[in-house]
């Protein structure tokens, strides 16, 4: 493709991709979390209820699951750029649908059509970059790679509540200031990423479509199985803090600011990511061991904030949780990188997404359901002790 327009396809080095293509994920992820210290605005301005805000989080998490299952795996057949290009242009369909109405059925259907595009952004920009830091530097190990896509994908979560609680909060039009500065990074990132080399030559024979599989060797599934029940834990405690979380600030702590409710979950994501770089020369299972203390600890902490309320200990526990939920998260990529074989990367990396935004969207929305029935210091003592007790059922298998 290296007639006409096509001669500008992947016309950026591999090296130079592999950054194009980090900002790319970046971005992607910073998107999702623009809503988070919104919602306190939707709710006063349209009268959402506690409910209507996890269910409208609820549907990005389908968005995602449903996409990785049919969409996740198809960077492995067609290439990476030919799958992370419409994702990106998914996202920038979605930022113009928030900027069209705030109403509810809009809003869930704009965050559910965010989970379609992240769905296939998560594990064709992290085969990617594998793929990218490989061409790039053969003789290397792929450390860098995964540091740089877990990185990515907490750092991105961080960045987008901060920038849009700080822009909710200072900048006129709280409810579209946010999403038009994030239209504009994405539309950014959407022409970078035609730069970028194509590293998967598309399959020919094309094989007929089939939906999402895990593929892992036979004798290796026990160990993926414990990973991807990690990666599940370590969602549904980021979930807390991309939902309920800046409500528990502003009405259970009282501290109503929407900078705080996106401060909040930046410090989550930006120890999230943090850890991950200092305890990146760490081998795998103490890596592995380190985040299921530290996430454990954040939880109990977290917990003990909101029944003896306590602003500085919720945000001691949101950042051990985080801090935690980000090594072993990194800790099971890296995992499921080592057991699945090359061809098969991206399928593997898309069965370990889909179990983790499963736990993002499940325990979640069983937690704001419950809060209409019990306590919500209640519900969240459920929450910790049911996300501990599986990751205490997993550690032995995991630890291996």
């Amino acid at each position: 493709m290296r007639h006409g327009m096509g001669r500008w396809y992947g016309a950026a080095g591999h090296r130079a991709g592999f950054w194009i293509t980090a900002f790319t994920f970046l971005i992607s992820m910073a998107f999702t979390t623009v809503p988070t210290p919104l919602w306190a605005i939707y709710q006063r301005e349209d009268g959402f209820s506690t409910a209507m805000v996890t269910v409208a989080f609820a549907a990005y998490a389908v968005g995602v699951v449903v996409s990785l299952f049919l969409a996740g795996h198809l960077s492995d057949r067609f290439g990476r750029r030919r799958v992370l290009l419409p994702a990106v242009v998914i996202e920038v369909a979605a930022a113009v649908m928030f900027l069209t109405s705030t109403s509810l059925g809009v809003l869930i259907v704009a965050r559910a059509v965010t989970g379609l595009g992240i769905g296939m952004v998560t594990a064709t920009a992290t085969a990617y970059l594998t793929d990218l830091h490989t061409a790039a530097r053969p003789r290397a190990g792929r450390g860098r790679a995964d540091l740089v896509a877990t990185a990515a994908n907490m750092g991105g979560f961080a960045v987008g509540s901060l920038a849009s609680g700080v822009l909710a909060q200072y900048v006129d039009g709280p409810l579209r200031t946010p999403y038009l500065v994030f239209l504009g990074l994405l539309v950014v990132a959407a022409a970078g990423v035609v730069l970028v080399p194509e590293t998967v030559s598309p399959v020919a024979p094309r094989p007929p479509y089939r939906p999402q599989r895990v593929s892992v060797p036979a004798e290796h599934r026990p160990a993926y199985f414990a990973a991807a029940s990690a990666a599940f834990t370590t969602f549904a405690v980021l979930g807390l803090f991309t939902s309920l979380a800046p409500g528990f600030v502003a009405n259970t702590l009282h501290h109503p600011s929407r900078a705080l409710a996106g401060l909040v979950t930046f410090l989550v994501f930006a120890a999230a990511a943090a850890t991950q770089i200092v305890l990146r020369r760490l081998a795998l299972r103490p890596q592995l061991a380190t985040g299921l203390v530290l996430m454990c600890t954040g939880l109990a902490t977290l917990t003990a904030a909101v029944w003896f309320p306590s602003l500085a200990a919720f945000l001691i526990g949101g950042i051990l949780a985080g801090a935690g939920a980000g090594v072993l998260f990194k800790a099971t990529v890296s995992r499921v990188l080592t057991l699945a074989t090359p061809e098969h990367r991206g399928e593997a990396l898309a069965g370990l997404f889909l179990t983790a935004y499963v736990g993002l969207a499940v325990p979640i929305l069983a937690l704001g359901l419950a809060t209409h029935y019990v306590a919500i210091r209640t519900a969240l003592l459920a929450f910790a002790a049911a996300l501990v007790l599986i990751c205490a059922a997993v550690s032995r298998r995991l630890l291996r």
